[in-house]
């Protein structure tokens, strides 16, 4: 064998050249089948798992990042107690020996709600009086009030509501969702996220490697789409070069990433094949995507929005259009709703912002009968405190508010609970590994057998501290 070959032979390709000597052999006796199992690609369309343990509720999920943290004492969850008690010592019993971020040694005084709430729909469950429109579909949406989290800072939060860990580099949500499912597109990514602004607070940067593959093969990175201008840059070809002559380049170059990978066996090229093909089929696909013109103006009203000015309700639309493609996992993100100082105004904002869109997405999905089948999770990374810092919130990792819609969750319900100032959840306590779970559950997954050998270990989505799925709040 070629000593420079050697030299660059994976571990995979190695042991596959070596298969037939006694020493291969015996050494392959000791390793586990999973970890070569868990590394080779998926045929196209796709995912490893094959066939799904479970019956599969929902083919896709719309994940709708609210990101700075919402604080749930204004959206949805009323603490008329809290109230009450606006301008007074908060009571040491909550906050003794706890952690707080920038509210730390300081003193510590209950903050009221700063909007009325109203009852909303059969279940005349209460939220904001600024979310009228999300109210109107409330019967189809479920209130979970008792999330909490582990991380109290921005970063490592959105890494652990992305990942379910704080550490940097394991894949995202959306990753391990079409690793394990594929995807139903053939001309888009099967992992897609947009983000947009808005008005007040702070605009908190998102890194990308929030929605990174980690140490999945790359092929299961999210893709960022741009939601205003060109969706994705250097996506039209060079002047004088039409799509016949690009093709054939794209053709010539994975022909020979093909030799290579024959020879070498690296995952990692099958990768650059696939990214090389996509690109090309993206090329078609993406503007065909972001013109709207089709739209009709009924649909365009519902949302609220001018198609392609970036805003959240343009994305919200433009997801429905993703998911009509057959786009797995949906990941919207919407900026500014860290309301450290002025959140009474702050959060009027952010509602202007989304409230008239999530009930649109609600509602268009259900029209055009993909509802059922889709998964929508509206979640921060963490909620806010009770207790006030000016006239704001800090950081909260022990309560915040979530819902979801569609894929056979049930509509028309609250579940868990706050204490009365709405420091902690205190009934049907959940966790973000149990929202992950639940998810999994849901599009056919067993999450705890849904692992990836990493570093010696079985990694997994949901964790491996005891996440369950949320069954009380299934329909």
């Amino acid at each position: 064998m070629n000593p420079h070959l050697l030299s660059h032979l994976t571990r995979r390709a190695f042991l596959g050249r070596t298969s037939q000597g006694v020493g291969a052999l015996a050494l392959s006796s000791l390793l586990s089948p999973s970890i070569l199992q868990a590394a080779a690609p998926a045929p196209t369309g796709r995912g490893v798992i094959h066939p799904l343990p479970l019956r599969q509720k929902a083919k896709r999920v719309i994940w709708l990042s609210m990101a700075g943290g919402p604080s749930h004492l204004e959206t949805f969850d009323p603490k008329p107690k809290l109230a009450e008690m606006n301008g007074q010592p908060m009571p040491e019993s909550y906050t003794k020996g706890q952690q707080l971020a920038q509210l730390q040694g300081k003193k510590l005084t209950c903050f009221g709600p700063q909007h009325s709430f109203t009852r909303f729909g059969k279940s005349e469950a209460e939220i904001c009086s600024l979310f009228p429109h999300i109210g109107s579909v409330l019967d189809d949406i479920c209130l979970v009030r008792s999330m909490t989290t582990e991380a109290i800072n921005h970063d490592p939060a959105h890494m652990f509501m992305n990942t379910g860990s704080q550490i940097a580099g394991r894949p995202s949500m959306g990753a391990w969702i079409t690793y394990g499912l594929g995807s139903d597109s053939a001309d888009l990514p099967g992992f897609v996220v947009l983000t947009s602004l808005g008005r007040g607070g702070q605009n908190q940067p998102i890194a990308a490697r929030q929605w990174s593959s980690g140490f999945l093969p790359s092929k299961y990175q999210g893709v960022q789409l741009r939601g205003k201008g060109e969706a994705v840059l250097y996506l039209s070809n060079p002047g004088g070069i039409d799509r016949a002559r690009q093709g054939g380049d794209i053709a010539a170059i994975n022909a020979l990433n093909r030799h290579h990978d024959a020879l070498v066996q690296d995952p990692e090229i099958a990768t650059r094949i696939a990214q090389y093909e996509m690109a090309f089929q993206m090329q078609a696909s993406v503007p065909e995507l972001m013109d709207m013109s089709a739209e009709s103006a009924a649909t365009l009203a519902l949302y609220g929005c001018q198609p392609g000015d970036g805003s959240f309700a343009s994305n919200c639309l433009a997801a429905r259009r993703l998911a009509e493609r057959g786009v797995r996992f949906i990941q919207l993100y919407h900026k500014d709703w860290d309301h450290h100082g002025g959140v009474k105004e702050g959060i009027k904002f952010k509602a202007e912002e989304i409230d008239r869109a999530c009930m649109a997405l609600i509602t268009d999905l259900k029209q055009r009968g993909m509802f059922d089948e889709t998964i929508i999770v509206w979640a921060g990374e963490f909620g806010r405190t009770p207790m006030s810092q000016g006239n704001g919130r800090d950081h909260h990792n022990k309560a915040m508010s979530v819902w979801l819609a569609g894929g056979g969750i049930r509509g028309g319900m609250v579940y868990g609970s706050t204490d009365e100032l709405g420091y902690a959840a205190v009934e049907n306590v959940t966790t973000v590994h149990d929202l992950h779970a639940t998810m999994l559950h849901q599009l056919g997954i067993a999450h705890n057998q849904f692992t990836f050998k990493f570093q010696g270990l079985d990694a997994r989505l949901s964790g491996v501290d005891g996440a369950k799925v949320i069954k009380g709040i299934l329909a």
